[in-house]
């Protein structure tokens, strides 16, 4: 699933790749999904897409939106009798925590199910699928409220300057001290794009078991999990993304997970303690039992 350290590494490998090109073709919903939320009819993506170029990508939380810059659908004439381009909207592609962005070369055969296909001049295609949900949407940036949206757009990341201690803390006393670090890390969008996944490993750095609540944490143990949420990710993030999750050319990331279902059952590479994991929350937590209290 698309996590802080996914949406960075994505958008900043489709601006090196595809940036600046044209898209000649778009097909939406060739594989007919439940779970696959589109901005209105499929089928209007065709019409709004081709003849825009591929603008700047950026990881916004759990999301990668892709800019479309607006095509020349026509002109009008101005009274001195010089025509000047009308340009159309500009509007945004984004995929959401679900979706997958995948990259593939000119020539290169694309797989037989998929949701949208975004086909360039150069013959290479950009293609979203969904897992279980997700969302691919075209919106107009400036017209779209969304919430989810809104508040990864306005809330500081923890890979910006704005991600100070000080706002951090203010998290926490805005949080009921019953409540506990898993749900104050992930969820209500308190940090866009973190999610169950990264959570694991910041919870181990900083020996905070998820069920731990907030309220019993010391001023210093706050620190420790500000510190935990800014390096864990710098490093995430560094290695362009987690071994749990694909980048835009199908690979794996280069970070080693140290708390997922890949190491249950082995040791801690802390103590040696066997690594457990139980379902809280509506999901799968990992932890060790030793370090983590």
């Amino acid at each position: 699933m698309l996590e802080i350290p996914e949406s960075l590494t994505i958008a900043g490998q489709l601006n090196e790749t595809v940036q600046g090109k044209r898209i000649v073709e778009v097909e939406a919903a060739h594989t007919p999904h439940s779970f696959a939320w589109y901005s209105g009819e499929p089928k209007f993506y065709a019409e709004i897409m081709e003849g825009r170029e591929i603008g700047v990508s950026v990881g916004i939380g759990s999301m990668v939106e892709i800019a479309l810059g607006s095509k020349h659908s026509k002109t009008r004439h101005l009274k001195c009798g010089v025509p000047e381009a009308e340009n159309s909207p500009e509007y945004s592609f984004i995929a959401g925590d679900g979706a997958t962005i995948r990259y593939f070369a000119p020539g290169e055969p694309l797989p037989e199910k998929y949701q949208t296909r975004i086909t360039l001049e150069d013959g290479s295609s950009l293609v979203c699928s969904i897992r279980m949900y997700g969302n691919m949407l075209l919106e107009r940036p400036e017209l779209f409220d969304n919430p989810y949206y809104l508040v990864a757009k306005n809330k500081p990341l923890p890979n910006t300057e704005n991600f100070t201690y000080s706002y951090f803390s203010g998290l926490f006393e805005e949080a009921p001290g019953t409540m506990s670090m898993k749900a104050f890390l992930a969820t209500q969008q308190r940090i866009p794009g973190l999610g169950n996944g990264v959570l694991q490993d910041i919870l181990l750095e900083a020996g905070l078991h998820p069920k731990r609540k907030i309220g019993s944490l010391t001023e210093a143990q706050r620190r420790q999990v500000y510190d935990s949420v800014a390096g864990t990710l710098r490093k995430m993030i560094a290695g362009g993304g987690r071994d749990t999750e694909k980048d835009l050319f199908g690979k794996t990331g280069g970070y080693h997970t140290l708390l997922s279902q890949r190491t249950v059952g082995k040791p801690c590479p802390y103590c040696g303690t066997e690594i457990q994991k139980a379902n809280y929350l509506g999901g799968t937590i990992y932890f060790c039992p030793m370090c983590q209290a």
